[in-house]
């Protein structure tokens, strides 16, 4: 749980300290910190991707999952949904209903996303904890934006995300004997492909709709499970 407890803690700090800088932070120091983000994605994806290459005991599974979890996430445009939403709450219509709609906004960008979602699971499994150290930065960078727009409240987002990420991690103890080392392999391979687009993205090198490639984790999941019946 000690990646949890720093992505936690980090939404704190971040909130907090963002609040005290009221005035707000100048774009330009919020393109220089999103570069270097997006750096520590590629970095992390590929890492993740390629690490575990030579693990995987079926080449083109993560080719069909990239591609069937793709496919999928487009007809269901999961992407279209989480824009349509963040959108829908962060247009605040009277200053009573800021602080609501900064956290709907805030609790859904730091909740969904591969690194939130797959970092305690392999936390769980192999106690490394990269995968959540990365997010912690991502969302502390996140936190001090909102705070300074939304105020301290903002720090209610951070037992959100706590019991996000330990029902993920708590899943995953419990059911962790059903995972095998080639499994992980396997999603590894697929999270780190769609870390390294999120890098892209918050680069401006390409927009990739990364939501809409979040089956994709699935896939693996489904043919090993097909697989022990047959």
């Amino acid at each position: 749980m000690l990646g949890t407890i720093v992505n936690t803690c980090a939404i704190i700090v971040g909130s907090a300290f963002g609040a005290m800088w009221h005035r707000g932070i100048k774009d330009k120091y919020k393109n220089v910190l999103y570069d270097g983000l997006g750096l520590v994605s590629l970095a992390v994806g590929l890492n993740a991707s390629i690490g575990n290459f030579s693990k995987s005991g079926y080449p083109v599974l993560f080719i069909v999952s990239i591609a069937l979890g793709g496919v999928v996430g487009t007809a269901v445009d999961i992407d279209g949904w989480f824009a349509r939403t963040v959108d829908r709450h962060s247009s605040p219509a009277d200053d009573r209903n800021r602080l609501s709609q900064g956290l709907a906004t805030a609790i859904l960008l730091y909740c969904i996303g591969p690194l939130s979602m797959l970092g305690p699971v392999v936390s769980a499994l192999n106690g490394d904890n990269t995968f959540l150290f990365t997010n912690a930065t991502l969302d502390l960078i996140s936190s001090i934006v909102f705070g300074s727009t939304y105020g301290v409240g903002m720090v209610l987002a951070a037992p959100v995300l706590f019991c996000w990420q330990g029902l993920f991690y708590a899943v995953t103890l419990w059911a962790g004997g059903v995972i095998s080392e080639q499994l992980m392999a396997e999603l590894l391979i697929v999270g780190g492909l769609l870390i390294t687009g999120s890098g892209l993205s918050l680069l401006n090198i390409r927009k990739i709709k990364v939501l809409n490639f979040l089956p994709a984790l699935l896939v693996p999941v489904v043919w090993f499970l097909l697989s022990s019946l047959l």
